[in-house]
């Protein structure tokens, strides 16, 4: 009788410890989905501000046509954006485009002088801002992740449990070139 106790106790642990990670590696990639969540928003409040950066640099720039339809083709490229990859390469497009646009700005300085305009590039600002604190966060709860489904006892059952390694938010090559601004 003692023997099955024994035995039956080894079979609860053991599943009890199955289920503890599992339940580990759901928290674990829940998180991961859940800063991923807040990247998505800050480039969403992005996408938003960009038409009336657009609008308000229009006013004052007609002819610089050439650079609002770049900003504007990024931005659409991002509202169509749906997996990780397409949005990191929409992402560095709208990088390029709104570095484009600023520089056009540099060249107006009554555009600058403009309230409006001054307001939105501080909330553009205050947005990239965001977006930097809300990658940094994520590639965090990557690498936790990761680091959690890689490491023993955890990798055992990992993949049969179809958890698999997820990307890390990385800078594209373009963004490490140093912009330069003339006047």
């Amino acid at each position: 009788m003692s023997a099955l106790v024994s035995i039956l106790m080894v079979v609860v642990l053991a599943v009890g410890s199955v289920f503890g990670f599992y339940n580990g590696m759901v928290s674990a990639r829940e998180n991961v989905d859940s800063k991923w969540s807040q990247v998505d928003n800050q480039l969403q409040r992005r996408s938003d501000l960009i038409p009336n950066l657009v609008n308000t640099v229009k006013g004052y720039a007609a002819h610089e046509k050439e650079v609002f339809q770049s900003v504007s083709d990024a931005r659409a490229k991002m509202a169509g954006a749906r997996s990780v990859s397409d949005k990191l390469a929409a992402n560095t497009e709208i990088n390029s485009a709104l570095s484009r646009l600023l520089a056009v700005a540099e060249n107006y300085p009554q555009l600058k002088a403009d309230q409006n305009f001054r307001q939105l590039q501080d909330e553009l600002s205050g947005t990239e801002n965001r977006i930097a604190v809300a990658r940094k966060d994520y590639n965090d709860a990557v690498q936790s992740y990761n680091t959690k489904i890689k490491s023993l006892p955890y990798s055992l059952f990992a993949g049969a449990l179809g958890f698999t390694a997820r990307d890390y938010f990385k800078v594209e090559e373009t963004a490490r070139t140093v912009p330069k601004v003339q006047f």
